[in-house]
């Protein structure tokens, strides 16, 4: 019987630009998103990994995991629309960000680049085999789900991550998403 590899994707704290739908920056959490945090269970792995930016580090500092920063766990690079809030972007680059996953008007990276970047990231811990604990992004674990279920790239925008949730994923041979109660 093969060995079962969990890993742990926990998505960060709330944010201001969570709270005010603007394309995130490298900011901080807001007060109730350190209270929600602060008030998780803790959890435990082999391997914890954090996205480099300084919500997901908070985040886990505040959950007392520490652990090494991965690059491939980086939020969506929203380009030059960076700290700009939703409504100001023209509608119909929104609209072909939302509905079209090769979307790069924005100069950051499109949907599809994300997906394949965990992808990757997903083959290595894997490989490694250790249980394993990611701080993250919503967007990173939605493209991680996308991996795991083999669903297109057009559903990407069709998951909703919660701050502070955490999603885990099971692994013998192939992915599988774990819903816990």
């Amino acid at each position: 019987m093969q060995k079962v590899l969990r890993v742990d994707l926990v998505s960060h704290g709330m944010t201001e630009a969570m709270r005010k739908a603007r394309f995130p920056e490298n900011e901080p959490l807001t007060e109730a998103g350190r209270r929600a945090v602060a008030a998780h269970d803790l959890l435990r792995a082999a391997r914890v990994r954090t996205a480099p930016e300084r919500r997901a580090a908070e985040t886990a500092a505040l959950l007392g995991l520490v652990g090494e920063e991965d690059d491939r766990l980086r939020d969506l690079d929203a380009g030059a629309w960076r700290g700009d809030e939703l409504t100001s972007v023209p509608p119909d680059e929104l609209y072909a960000w939302l509905s079209d996953p090769e979307f790069r008007g924005h100069g950051g990276e499109a949907v599809v680049d994300v997906i394949e970047r965990v992808r990757e990231w997903l083959t290595a811990v894997a490989h490694e085999g250790d249980p394993t604990i990611a701080v993250t992004h919503p967007a990173v674990i939605r493209a991680a789900l996308l991996v795991v279920l083999d669903a297109p790239p057009k559903s990407f925008w069709r998951i909703d991550i919660p701050p502070v949730s955490v999603t885990r994923l099971h692994h013998r041979g192939d992915w599988t998403l774990h819903l816990t109660a």
